[in-house]
C-alpha cells in the first residue's frame, strides 16, 4: 500500500485563523494581512481573478469523474441484455460487476506510487488510455472471457482516476475556488451514472447487441479526455517537489492569468523543503506505523474507515449496480419500463448531490449525515415491507402443464417456484387478474430466458408471460418509490460525506496514508456487496436482503452518533484535536477553540 508522507499543499486552509497560524510557522515575520495560501488567495488583499483555463482544466479532469460514474452506472442496464446473449448465471453477473471493482481497489493503491514518481498528468492519461481500451473491448467482446477482461480493464481506469482527479484539481485550484471545482468532480460521477442509465434505456430497443453500445460509448469521453490533457499542464505542487521550479512558476503564471505569482512560489518551496525536513526527522519509521500506533490518529482511523464501511454495507451498489435487476424483481416484466426506471431512479442521485453540496456547509456535516441516514433507513424498510408485501400475497399455481415430472409442479405459490433457480412462473392476464399460472421448469440451467415446456417456451409463445425471476404484483410501484426514496435521502449526506470526512479528520503528516486505508475499505466493501448482492436475494429472499440492510443502516446510525463529532466551522488542527478527546462526543459539539501550539495526545487508546 501507498504510504508516501502528505504533502503540505493537500491541506485545505478553510479559514484565515488556520492560515495565518501555517504562514506564522513558515515565516514568523510576515504580517498577517500580507499573508497568502499556498495556492495563492490573499488574506485581508484581493482576491485572485478567476481564469478560463482553470475551467477549463477542471473539466477536461472531470472526465475522469464521468468515467468513473459512467463506467460504475451502465452495468445496471447493460446486465439484462448481456444475461440473455451469454446465459450468464447469477454468480457470472456477479463475477463481471465485482471484476471491475476489485481492479479498482488495487489500481488506487498503485496509484499514489504512480503519481509520486510520474506526475498528476501522466497518471491522468494513463487512466484516460485505460477507459480507452477496456471500452473497445467491452464493445467487441464475443465471449464472457472477453466480457470479464474489458470489466477488469475498466476497473484500474477507474482506480486511478478516483484518486489522482481530485488530488490534480486541488493542486492546480486556487483556494477561493478549491471546493467548488472538486465538487464538480463529485457532479460528474453522479451525472456519468446518469447519463449511463439513459443510454441502458436507449440502446435497451437494439435487438441484437443493444449492450455493446452501452459499454463501448465509455471510449469516446476517455479519447477526449486522453487529447485534451496532452495539453494540460502538470500540477505546479508535482514540479516544486521534484525542483522544476521554473516550470511550475510558468504554469501557476498560465493558471491564474497573471506573471505576480512569485509569493506563491516562495510558499510553495518553503513547504517542500518543510516537507523534506519531516521526512528526515522520521527516518525509517513508516507513516502507517505513526498512524497505527498514535492514539489520536488511530481513532480517527477507526471513524474514517467505518464512514466507508456503512456507505457500502447500507446498500448502495446494490442500487447503482443492480437498480433495473431490483425493479424487474419487483414485479415490471417489460424489460424496457425495467431501465427507463432505472434511469429516473439515477437522476434523483444526481439532483440530490447537488442539494448536498449546498447543505453541507449551512447544516453542518454530521447533521447532514445524520438525516440522511435516517432517510435511507426509512426507504429501505419501505423497500423491505414492498418486497415482503409482494411475496405474502404472491399469485397462486393454478395448473400443472401436461407431462411435467419435475420437482417444479410441486410449488402452488409463484414466490415459492421463482425461488427455485430451475423452475419459472408462466402466467397470463384476464379481467385485471393473473390467470392460467404454472411452475414449469426453465430450458436449462444456464438458459433460463424460456420455459422447457408450456406456452412460455419461446417456440411456442401464446400470449404468455415468462417470469424466472419475479413475480407479478400490485405492489411493484413501492419498490420503484422506495429505490427514489432511497437515492434522494443517500445523495446529499451518505454519498459525499465519507469522502468529505475523511478528507478533515486525518492531521497533515497522516491525511494520504489515512485516505488511502479509508479508501481501500470502501472498494473491499464494494466488491462483497456488489458480489453477493443477487445470492443473498435467492437465499435470505428480496425482502430479507433488504431488512439485513436496514439492519446495518441502524447500527451506522447508532456508531455516527456516539463516535462521529461535527467538524463544520472548524480548522483542520480543530478537527484534528477532536480525536485527542474521549471516544463518545454524545451529540455534543465542541465549539471551543483549540490551541493550535498545544498538540497533546491520549497515552491510552
Amino acid at each position: 500500500m501507498y504510504t508516501g508522507d502528505t504533502d503540505i499543499d493537500e491541506m485545505s486552509l478553510e479559514d484565515t485563523s488556520e492560515t495565518t497560524n501555517l504562514v506564522g510557522r513558515l515565516r514568523p515575520e510576515m504580517d498577517p494581512s500580507e499573508a497568502k495560501h499556498e495556492n495563492g488567495l490573499s488574506i485581508g488583499t484581493k482576491q485572485p481573478k478567476t481564469t478560463l483555463f482553470i475551467w477549463v482544466l477542471a473539466f477536461f479532469s472531470a472526465i475522469g469523474g464521468f468515467l468513473f460514474g459512467y463506467d460504475t452506472g451502465v452495468v445496471s442496464g447493460a446486465m439484462l441484455l448481456v444475461k440473455n446473449d451469454f446465459s450468464l448465471t447469477s454468480v457470472g453477473e456477479e463475477v463481471v460487476v465485482s471484476v471491475t471493482i476489485g481492479s479498482a481497489f488495487v489500481a488506487a493503491l498503485c496509484g499514489g506510487v504512480l503519481n509520486d514518481r510520474f506526475g498528476r498528468k501522466s497518471t491522468t492519461i494513463l487512466a484516460s488510455l485505460v477507459f480507452t481500451i477496456g471500452g473497445v473491448i467491452l464493445g467487441a467482446a464475443q465471449n464472457l472471457a472477453m466480457l470479464v477482461t474489458g470489466r477488469l480493464i475498466l476497473g484500474i481506469g477507474i482506480g486511478l482516476a478516483s484518486m489522482t482527479v481530485p488530488m490534480y484539481i486541488a493542486e492546480c485550484s486556487p483556494s477561493h475556488l478549491r471546493g467548488r471545482m472538486v465538487t464538480l468532480n463529485v457532479l460528474f460521477i453522479t451525472g456519468g451514472q446518469f447519463v449511463a442509465s439513459v443510454m441502458d434505456g436507449a440502446f435497451s430497443y437494439v435487438e441484437k447487441g443493444g449492450w455493446r453500445y452501452m459499454f463501448g460509448l465509455a471510449a469516446l469521453p476517455s479519447l477526449i479526455q486522453l487529447i485534451g490533457f496532452l495539453f494540460l499542464p502538470e500540477s505546479p505542487r508535482w514540479l516544486m517537489k521534484k525542483g522544476y521550479e521554473e516550470k511550475a512558476y510558468a504554469v501557476l503564471a498560465d493558471i491564474r492569468g497573471t506573471e505576480d505569482v512569485e509569493e506563491e512560489i516562495q510558499v510553495l518551496r518553503r513547504v517542500c523543503e518543510e516537507d523534506e525536513e519531516l521526512r528526515r526527522q522520521q527516518g525509517d519509521r513508516s507513516t502507517i506505523i505513526r498512524l497505527l500506533t498514535t492514539p489520536s490518529t488511530r481513532r480517527a482511523v477507526i471513524v474514517g474507515c467505518g464512514l466507508q464501511l456503512f456507505q457500502q454495507l447500507t446498500g448502495i451498489n446494490t442500487i447503482m449496480y443492480y437498480s433495473a435487476s431490483v425493479i424487474k424483481m419487483s414485479g415490471i416484466s417489460d424489460q424496457h419500463e425495467a431501465i427507463w426506471l432505472s434511469a429516473a431512479t439515477s437522476s434523483c442521485n444526481f439532483i440530490f448531490t447537488i442539494i448536498g453540496v449546498w447543505l453541507v456547509e449551512r447544516i453542518g456535516r454530521k447533521k447532514l449525515l445524520l438525516g440522511s441516514l435516517i432517510g435511507v433507513i426509512l426507504s429501505l424498510a419501505f423497500l423491505a415491507i414492498g418486497f415482503q408485501l409482494a411475496a405474502f400475497n404472491s399469485p397462486r399455481v393454478t395448473f400443472t402443464e401436461r407431462g411435467d415430472n419435475s420437482s417444479c409442479s410441486s410449488f402452488r405459490w409463484c414466490e415459492a417456484c421463482i425461488e427455485d433457480m430451475s423452475c419459472g412462473y408462466c402466467y397470463s392476464y384476464g379481467n385485471n387478474n393473473t390467470i392460467e399460472g404454472s411452475c414449469v421448469p426453465t430450458f436449462s440451467s444456464s438458459d433460463t430466458s424460456h420455459a422447457a415446456l408450456g406456452p412460455c417456451n419461446e417456440t411456442d409463445a401464446q400470449g404468455h408471460i415468462w417470469a424466472d425471476n419475479f413475480c407479478p404484483t400490485s405492489y411493484a410501484w413501492m419498490s420503484t418509490l422506495g429505490l427514489g426514496l432511497y437515492l434522494m435521502f443517500f445523495a446529499p449526506g451518505m454519498g459525499p460525506m465519507p469522502w468529505t470526512i475523511n478528507s478533515e479528520i486525518y492531521p497533515l503528516w497522516a491525511r494520504s496514508t489515512g485516505n488511502s486505508l479509508s479508501a481501500a475499505t470502501n472498494w473491499i466493501c464494494n466488491l462483497l456487496v456488489s458480489m453477493t448482492f443477487l445470492t443473498m436475494t435467492e437465499t435470505l429472499t428480496k425482502y430479507g436482503t433488504y431488512w439485513l440492510f436496514m439492519g446495518v443502516a441502524v447500527l451506522a446510525l447508532i456508531f455516527f452518533i456516539i463516535f462521529l463529532p461535527e467538524t463544520k466551522g472548524k480548522s483542520l488542527e480543530d478537527v484534528e484535536k477532536l480525536f485527542s478527546k474521549p471516544w463518545c462526543s454524545c451529540g455534543t459539539e465542541h465549539s471551543h477553540t483549540i490551541n493550535s501550539n498545544s498538540r497533546t495526545d491520549l497515552d491510552t487508546f
